[in-house]
């Protein structure tokens, strides 16, 4: 299911809705601390995307880790000194049009009960940006920080995650989306929280996949945004991020003791139950 024409490799989604107005766009601004795409290479960059990737409960241990101050470890890619937003970009308009598709469903759900839905910013980056989690770089993954509301994403290094796990497809990009701004909806609810050890943090990044196949059940109804294929485009992605896949992946023996995000099986079912249910009371499970 992999067509050019987004800017992230992927045909459109049958999106037609209004694009959002919470995008941020800081590409091209050198990453404003040393700036550039880190380089990565070996087994070390590549445990720390397996534990970073979708990292949305806090990524504040992993972020002040890394120093700002040391643009002598990082190599600029070939894009990313260009200017930032361009007439007629694909991929941008791709991920604001998604981010819409989620502020209208979770702003629906939030009147339903009462409730008014403040959405969260998404920040697009190249390479490297500072967050409100602290300093932020590409090969962290998508992440969602709480303490500024805002989702990063590197739209570059998402595509080539994507390829390298093989979670291709204009909807496992949607979904990667949807389960941040899954994150989001926790920390508006009050569900979000990071402490309580591994077991805890699963239970966090299982409700969010729940919550993403929630927004798609609600945007399908309402909008018909899905074609042929982009349900499977979903389940795949949600299982290609499986800890128990990523691990044996990196260091090829699996350890659940270590799970933070849940097993591929975990995954996609509570993806396949919010998709189902269309219910986030059905996440609480």
């Amino acid at each position: 299911m992999c067509y050019p024409g987004n800017g992230l490799g992927f045909r459109q989604m049958r999106l037609d809705g209004p694009e959002s107005s919470n995008v941020e766009d800081r590409r091209g601004r050198g990453g404003g601390l040393g700036g550039g795409r880190v380089a990565i290479g070996g087994i070390g960059g590549v445990l720390l995307v397996v534990v970073s990737l979708l990292h949305g409960v806090d990524p504040t241990e992993f972020l002040q880790d890394i120093d700002p101050a040391a643009p002598a470890q990082q190599q600029r890619s070939a894009g990313a000194g260009k200017a930032g937003p361009q007439a007629g970009d694909s991929g941008r308009r791709f991920v604001a049009q998604v981010l819409g598709e989620t502020e209208a469903v979770w702003a629906d759900e939030f009147a339903r009960t009462g409730r008014h839905y403040d959405p969260p910013t998404l920040v697009l980056f190249n390479g490297a940006t500072q967050s409100g989690c602290g300093y932020a770089q590409a090969q962290m993954g998508p992440f969602y920080c709480p303490n500024d509301k805002r989702v990063y994403i590197d739209l570059d290094f998402m595509a080539d995650l994507q390829r390298s796990l093989g979670a291709r497809g204009d909807f496992a990009a949607a979904y990667i989306v949807a389960h941040e701004v899954g994150h989001h909806v926790q920390n508006l609810t009050g569900r979000l929280h990071s402490g309580g050890g591994n077991a805890a943090s699963v239970v966090m990044e299982l409700q969010a996949d729940c919550y993403a196949g929630v927004w798609a059940n609600r945007a399908e109804a309402a909008r018909h945004i899905l074609e042929d294929g982009d349900i499977e485009e979903g389940l795949n992605a949600a299982a290609a991020v499986g800890d128990d896949r990523l691990q044996r992946q990196s260091q090829g023996r699996v350890s659940p003791e270590s799970f933070t995000h849940g097993s591929s099986a975990q995954r996609v079912a509570a993806f396949r139950r919010g998709m189902s249910s269309g219910r986030p009371a059905a996440c609480d499970a």
